[in-house]
């Protein structure tokens, strides 16, 4: 039976590595509609900064093309520009960065592993500043400590090698009690490999593909796994997609609490919202919208 609890959004707004034609070495950078009152008002407030933000990439001269998941793709100088502009583009919509809109980030680092030197590459930033950018571990974690200070942001996927369960370890002791630390080439929607993190402690939170497991009950058991061990879900569409919205009804009926299907753009996108917003009107005053994060977006820091 579908749960009456509405689910929350993340929503991609720019998009870099493999899955777009540009410099930005992070695969992708979302917005999470904290502040919205339901599940309606959320979405429309992702959409009025998608077009903001397309205002603001324009006026500066940047390519307004998107990637796969239908975030844009300009060619930034590096990831803090990327965060700035969307941050711009909250602003400039008429929202409160860290209060009504935070941020989250696919950094897919297995993308930017280098095994034969146990260190992570930054092909676009080292192009953009004319020198090699290598990070090993702990300058990923350090990196992404910086980001979480200068930025309002509450969420990080793959932010480190997919088989590194020791750094991913350290990553969740460093930052797991201030970011969900999102596990989708660390745990596959595999339950061995998310029993195998949950035992050693690593990241808070796991993606779940349906077809990247293959069936849907072992997605289901990754679901109940993960939410009795206290790690969040987050329902995920894929990079190549249709236009079949059941995600959207398996969002709601696992009472995952999260959603990440790309921007408001691309019909294969836009269907998943679309059912959801049919979900919400079918439920009416039955429907609750949850913040995952109720702790965050409550400060009065200025951004």
């Amino acid at each position: 039976m579908m749960d009456k609890l509405q689910k929350f959004c993340v929503i991609s707004l720019t998009q870099g590595g493999r899955h777009a034609d540009n410099t930005v070495d992070l695969q992708e950078f979302m917005i999470m509609p904290c502040g919205a009152p339901s599940f309606r008002e959320g979405l429309s407030m992702c959409a009025e900064i998608y077009h903001t933000l397309k205002q603001l990439l324009k006026e500066k001269g940047y390519s307004t093309s998107v990637g796969d998941e239908g975030g844009f793709a300009p060619d930034l100088k590096d990831s803090d520009e990327a965060l700035q502009l969307i941050v711009n583009a909250v602003q400039k919509a008429g929202y409160a960065p860290g209060n009504d809109v935070m941020i989250a980030i696919d950094a897919a680092a297995s993308e930017l592993y280098e095994e034969s030197r146990n260190v992570y590459y930054f092909p676009g930033e080292s192009r953009q500043c004319g020198k090699t950018v290598f990070r090993d571990t702990a300058e990923m974690v350090a990196y992404y400590e910086e980001l979480i200070e200068k930025y309002p942001i509450v969420s990080i996927e793959d932010g480190l090698c997919e088989d590194d369960f020791e750094g991913w370890k350290q990553m969740t002791e460093a930052l797991g009690n201030r970011v969900q630390l999102v596990g989708d080439d660390l745990f596959v929607t595999n339950v061995r490999r998310l029993s195998c993190g949950i035992a050693l402690g690593t990241a808070n939170a796991v993606l779940i593909k349906v077809n990247q497991i293959g069936t849907l009950s072992e997605a289901l058991d990754a679901v109940e796994m993960a939410q009795r061990a206290g790690y969040r879900a987050v329902i995920s569409h894929r990079s190549g997609e249709t236009e079949d919205d059941f995600l959207a009804d398996l969002a709601v009926a696992t009472g995952a609490g999260q959603i990440k299907t790309g921007a408001p753009c691309r019909s294969e996108r836009n269907a998943k919202y679309n059912e959801l917003l049919r979900i919400e009107e079918r439920l009416g005053e039955e429907a609750k919208y949850r913040n995952p994060f109720p702790q965050k977006g409550t400060g009065v820091r200025e951004w």
